[in-house]
C-alpha cells in the first residue's frame, strides 16, 4: 500500500510540473509573434469556416505594436498588444491577444481581444468566448 501512495504523489507531482510548464506566458507570445510572417490557418466566426476571409495574406507582427496583412486585396494596417488577463471568463488562459482592424476585407471580425490557449514556435491558437450568448470563434495563426 505504501508504494501505491507514494506512486500516487510521484504522478501528481509530475502533472503539477508539466501543467506549469505549459502555461502561456505574455512575454513568450510577443517573442514569438513578432519573429517572422504569419498566415490565418483558421478562422471560425459562431461555428462557421470563414477562414476564406483571409487566404493569401501575409501578417507581420511588429515590435512596436503594428501589424500589417499583406495579399491580393492590397495592405490591411492595424495593432495588436498583448495583456495578462486575470478576469474569471472561463477561458484557461491568462493571455490575451489584442487585435484591432479597420472595418475592411473582414478584417473587423478578428478585432478583438483574443485569449491565446496554446502558443509554440509555429502556431498560435486563440479563441474569443461571446459574452453574450456564449458562442466561441476560434482563430489560429500559423508561421509562413
Amino acid at each position: 500500500m505504501v508504494k501505491r501512495e507514494k506512486l500516487i504523489v510521484v504522478l501528481a507531482a509530475l502533472l503539477l510540473v508539466f501543467g506549469a510548464c505549459n502555461k502561456v506566458k505574455t512575454k513568450d507570445v510577443n517573442k514569438t509573434i513578432t519573429d517572422g510572417k504569419w498566415r490565418v490557418s483558421y478562422f471560425s466566426e459562431d461555428g462557421v469556416d470563414e477562414t476564406y476571409h483571409f487566404n493569401g495574406y501575409e501578417f507581420t507582427f511588429n515590435d512596436d505594436g503594428n501589424v500589417q496583412a499583406v495579399g491580393q486585396g492590397g495592405t490591411i494596417n492595424g495593432t495588436w498588444s498583448t495583456t495578462d488577463d486575470n478576469s474569471n471568463d472561463d477561458s484557461s488562459s491568462d493571455v490575451d491577444l489584442n487585435l484591432v482592424f479597420p472595418n475592411t476585407n473582414n478584417f473587423d471580425e478578428i478585432s478583438d481581444d483574443w485569449d491565446v490557449v496554446t502558443q509554440s514556435n509555429d502556431k498560435i491558437e486563440l479563441q474569443d468566448i461571446s459574452g453574450g450568448d456564449g458562442s466561441i470563434d476560434e482563430l489560429t495563426f500559423k508561421r509562413i
